[in-house]
């Protein structure tokens, strides 16, 4: 089993993985340091010793999955006794262990649904960073001129969710040629209750305050938007398709990394409060 190979296989589909190497060991232990193991969301390839130390190395993948942060855990092989930041297992070997979790794959997953001149514009951004970009267009003369980006699909827009999903916490900007197509893509998100962790139309602050009422009567006055961003993007100016893209992108790692007290689009002439401060 290459696990190097495996690697490129997954980091190539845009899979996440965590790459487990045990990096130091003091006393008995049933492994040796160098070895590694692969740990998918659903699967494992390789060793770290078997037993409690890899069942417990598996457990702990799922926390490197889900914050997409590398770290490295250390683990005593002796049951009943107690060290300082050290996890404890029911084992009887009396060694120590140290393991390198490693997070590889995707900072984030974004799909933008339109391939027109600010979808372009914003993939041409988002494909510098660590990012796996998903742009879906309906048009095959538009998707076959298009450049960059992780996965170009020819679909219909609204159809795409149905057909392939939309992974959890993921973002997603609209930006289709008609907001009967936006509006059909995040009506979708709505009905299916999927979990995003944002959600951007590109619109007039007209068309935001029309959409809204049709989606307040459609699903009601207590429907959680709080990570709808529209007008989308942070107030930087600029009306060009590249200007638009470089506010688009600021908003979006303004929300990755948790930044707060932006000057967001949203906020300004929209006569809906259908954001949480």
């Amino acid at each position: 089993m290459n696990i190097y190979e495996l690697t490129h296989k997954y980091v190539s589909s845009g899979t996440p993985i965590v790459v487990v190497s045990v990096i130091e060991k003091n006393g008995e232990g049933p492994v040796e340091v160098g070895k590694k193991m692969l740990v998918t969301a659903n699967e494992a390839f390789g060793t770290v010793g078997g037993g409690a130390l890899e069942y417990n190395a598996r457990e702990y993948c799922k926390n490197i999955l889900k914050n997409k942060k590398s770290e490295t855990k250390t683990y005593l092989l002796n049951e009943g006794k107690i060290m300082k930041d050290v996890t404890t297992l029911d084992m009887a070997c009396g060694g120590k262990v140290t393991l390198f979790f490693e997070y590889i794959g995707p900072t984030e997953y974004i799909y933008i649904f339109g391939a027109g001149h600010c979808g372009q514009a914003l993939t041409n951004i988002l494909s510098t960073l660590n990012f796996h970009v998903t742009v879906i267009d309906e048009r095959e003369a538009v998707i076959n001129n298009f450049k960059g980006g992780n996965d170009i699909v020819l679909s219909p827009f609204a159809q795409y969710i149905d057909d392939y999903g939309l992974i959890e916490d993921s973002f997603v900007i609209v930006a289709t040629p008609s907001h009967k197509y936006d509006y059909n893509v995040i009506d979708k998100v709505i009905s299916k209750n999927i979990k995003l962790k944002y959600i951007g139309m590109l619109c007039s602050n007209k068309k935001l305050n029309e959409y809204l009422d049709i989606t307040y009567e459609k699903f009601g006055k207590d429907i959680n938007l709080k990570n709808f961003y529209s007008p989308i993007g942070l107030d930087t100016g600029g009306g060009s398709p590249e200007e638009i893209a470089i506010s688009i992108a600021s908003e979006i790692l303004a929300v990755s990394n948790k930044k707060p007290n932006h000057n967001h689009m949203r906020n300004t002439n929209v006569k809906h409060r259908y954001w949480e401060d």
